[in-house]
């Protein structure tokens, strides 16, 4: 039997990046993939997600546009259905970019259901394949209760939800993580009439309480919200009448979204035949610098081992991944500061350590509501909160979390930051040009800064801010 130098099973973004490297180093691979080629995030998750929110937020600026003195306003209207068929043809376009990395690939790419027989041992399609090294790279699916699958069409998930030729006029939407609040604003505000449930009292991953409380009170204005009890679905067989309760609340919908989160596809795929324990979820423990099951010669990456199930993630789990699979010795690498974004408006993220993560007995926090912020204003803008957390003892920035205009922006700035070690006072050296939504987190910064102890007063860092809108 011919022995390949790597089996690389699924072809998402982690599989795809490890690709990358393998090919580098041995053309003695072969790629399986178990359904559609092209991504999740292509296919179903960042890039359809996003063309949706990009059509509700420019639809959604219509009610700004008196106090800028534009009128008629009232006037525009929106084809749902022109907006379902430019964001699959867009989707499309994407989705093509990504199979021209496995167009020229030939017989090392199977299509097939493949299920592990040993560490080193494959069968697909009724055929078995040997190889040195094996890569789990399956991906993940949305979550579904059993009991909902009687719902039929009217249970939608974002596999299915941009396939709809129209939007329905009503939907719950249930489950208020980050893929859960994108989709309920952005339907919300193309004009669905949605209902949000969340089991948790926390929306977007937030875990600081102060921002998890700016989020919900500017998201309730927009939409009802509904959080800190299980919801159930059920449709009354004779009048077809689907019904949403959860706690005092019971609502009638034309639909459902499920977004509780997303688990691995692992099913049957043979990880009970590598003879290590597994956990509830029948996932084995994964070492996160090397991917290395145990000691064997099988690495899992990516949504499949429910680390950190974001695209940048994934992708260094395949580099990650490819790498020891090809090299003689295990690489351990470090890994990024965490990053986590939700496109909502305001923008949601948590970038380092995460509020609850902290010792708090050694911590400092800063803080700046964007309510007064000059550039925040003039743009229509003006709502949310950020919040730094340093070390106290010398000011290092551990990390931070925010319901801000322009958060994603803050949050890359920050990641770097963290990642150099920097301090309050590093950061502060930097120039924040005028009038910018960073002046923002100057200010945040400028609030910590007084909590810590004082720089010299030859320092830059330590220039105060005006107490002024148009200037601060």
């Amino acid at each position: 039997m011919h022995k390949f130098d790597v089996i690389i099973i699924g072809a998402g973004s982690a599989g795809l990046s490890a690709l990358r490297e393998v090919r580098k180093r041995t053309d003695n691979f072969v790629l399986i993939n178990d359904g559609p080629w092209g991504t999740t995030c292509a296919r179903v998750g960042c890039m359809p997600s996003k063309l949706l929110i990009e059509a509700a937020n420019a639809f959604h600026r219509r009610f700004n546009f008196g106090e800028f003195g534009i009128m008629g306003a009232d006037q525009l209207e929106l084809d749902g259905k022109k907006v379902l068929q430019r964001l699959r043809r867009l989707r499309d376009d994407f989705v093509t970019s990504t199979l021209k990395i496995t167009n020229d690939l030939g017989e090392r790419a199977i299509s097939g259901r493949a299920r592990i027989l040993s560490p080193d041992q494959v069968m697909v399609n009724g055929e078995k394949l040997s190889a040195h090294k094996i890569i789990i790279a399956t991906g993940s699916r949305p979550v579904v209760p059993k009991n909902w699958l009687n719902l039929g069409k009217r249970l939608l998930t974002t596999d299915t939800l941009f396939e709809l030729d129209t939007l329905p006029k009503s939907i719950a939407v249930i489950g208020m993580g980050p893929v859960g609040l994108e989709m309920i604003q952005a339907l919300s505000r193309l004009g669905v009439h949605v209902t949000g449930f969340g089991f948790r009292s926390s929306v977007g991953g937030i875990s600081d309480p102060f921002i998890n409380q700016t989020a919900v009170k500017l998201l309730s204005e927009e939409f009802p919200l509904y959080l800190g009890s299980k919801a159930s679905v059920a449709i009354n067989p004779d009048n077809n009448v689907l019904t949403v309760r959860a706690e005092n609340i019971e609502i009638e919908v034309d639909s459902v979204l499920a977004a509780l989160g997303r688990q691995p596809n692992i099913d049957d795929i043979g990880l009970d035949t590598l003879d290590v324990p597994l956990d509830e979820k029948g996932l084995p423990s994964v070492n996160p610098i090397t991917l290395q099951i145990a000691d064997l010669p099988v690495f899992l990456a990516g949504d499949a081992n429910q680390r950190l199930p974001l695209l940048h993630e994934a992708a260094d789990d395949g580099h990650i991944a490819g790498l020891n699979t090809t090299s003689e010795e295990l690489i351990y690498f470090k890994r990024r500061v965490p990053l986590a974004i939700v496109f909502a408006d305001p923008n949601i993220a948590v970038v380092g350590q995460s509020f609850h993560s902290l010792e708090h007995e050694n911590i400092q926090i800063g803080e700046v509501s964007f309510s007064n912020q000059g550039r925040a204003r003039s743009a229509q803008s003006n709502r949310g909160a950020l919040r730094v957390y340093a070390a106290a003892n010398d000011g290092r920035l551990l990390g931070a979390e925010m319901c801000a205009p322009a958060g994603e922006h803050f949050a890359h700035l920050l990641a770097l930051a963290i990642d150099q070690s920097l301090s309050v006072w590093d950061l502060l050296r930097i120039p924040f040009y005028h009038p910018v939504l960073e002046e923002g987190l100057r200010t945040a910064l400028r609030n910590l800064a007084s909590k810590l102890p004082a720089c010299s007063k030859s320092d830059l860092a330590a220039c105060d801010s005006f107490n002024s809108e148009a200037l601060d």
